[in-house]
């Protein structure tokens, strides 16, 4: 099957579910540096596929889904941080990092299959 929109590509759609678990977990911590760097790194991971799709270009989508697989890497390494600071739960921390472990699996897929 031909995807003809990223809309269409289950990792993105999979890196916005996460995006929508970062913000509500962290929607009030009172660390505003850590919060907003959690989240950016969430919706990098997102957009960069998205942005990446839209060039039309393989090279192009390459580089992205690149960026968007460090992304989602520093979205877990900040997990373990907010594990640490007692931001979250052993169970949110779980939960978000296997997510995370499943989009950078997904993306290390694709970029294999290009």
């Amino acid at each position: 099957m031909k995807i003809s929109k990223f809309e269409d590509l289950i990792v993105w759609q999979k890196s916005g579910k996460l995006i929508i678990l970062i913000f509500k977990l962290f929607k009030k911590c009172h660390n505003h540096s850590f919060k907003d760097q959690i989240q950016r790194a969430a919706i990098s991971v997102m957009n960069n596929i998205a942005e990446g799709f839209e060039k039309q270009n393989n090279k192009e989508f390459r580089r992205y889904l690149i960026i968007s697989k460090g992304s989602c890497g520093e979205v877990r390494s900040m997990l373990y941080i907010a594990l640490k600071l007692k931001y979250i739960s052993e169970l949110d921390f779980k939960v978000l990092c296997a997510s995370c472990c499943e989009i950078s699996k997904m993306l290390s897929g694709l970029l294999k299959r290009m």
